[in-house]
């Protein structure tokens, strides 16, 4: 397990911070970082959540309590999005169960699983939207502009491919070690 220290350091680096601007906008003095990211001294209490704050992260994903590192596992839960093509609302479903059973034994994946429910509850919101839209407009046999109900199920359609891509190309990210997180569009789930 990496030192706290360290961890502060790297991603303060990440952030492009340097430990000046770190301290100024934690309201913690500069030595004080310097001793933190040198392992001279672990920060605890109000200093830990001042520079969790700053660096914009939570303290319990910092600390690592008991956590393991699992690649596969959260490329499941990227791909278990899919299951939306086989029950109905299972691209949140699916996912929220899996996030809630390791949420607090795997690195990473509260964020990652936070995110992709977000993502995943607005689209859905979205693509259903658009389909009841689809309907009433048929049973109102109405046209609109871009064309027919035809045209508008094609588009439904277009949402659901893209729906099975993206967790695709999360996953893939995912086993080659790059930052898989969904857009942060809308926060439900945190």
């Amino acid at each position: 397990m990496t030192n706290l220290g360290t961890k502060i350091r790297e991603l303060r680096k990440r952030k492009g911070l340097s430990q000046e601007d770190l301290a100024e906008t934690a309201k913690v003095n500069l030595r004080t970082i310097q001793r933190i990211e040198n392992n001279e001294n672990e920060p605890r209490g109000k200093t830990l959540q001042l520079i969790c704050e700053a660096l914009d992260i939570n303290v319990d994903d910092i600390l690592d309590y008991g956590k393991k590192e699992d690649k596969n596992y959260l490329i499941l839960l990227h791909l278990s999005v899919i299951s939306f093509l086989i029950i109905p609302l299972g691209n949140i479903i699916i996912p929220l169960v899996i996030w809630l059973i390791k949420k607090d034994k795997i690195i990473g994946i509260k964020e990652v699983g936070s995110r992709l429910l977000n993502f995943q509850i607005f689209w859905t919101f979205i693509t259903y939207g658009f389909l009841i839209t689809c309907i009433v407009l048929a049973m109102l046999r109405t046209k609109i502009g871009f064309g027919s109900f035809s045209s508008l199920l094609l588009i439904y359609l277009g949402f659901n491919i893209i729906n099975v891509i993206l967790p695709i190309i999360y996953a893939i990210r995912t086993s080659s070690n790059h930052n898989s997180l969904y857009p942060n569009i809308l926060k439900l789930i945190k």
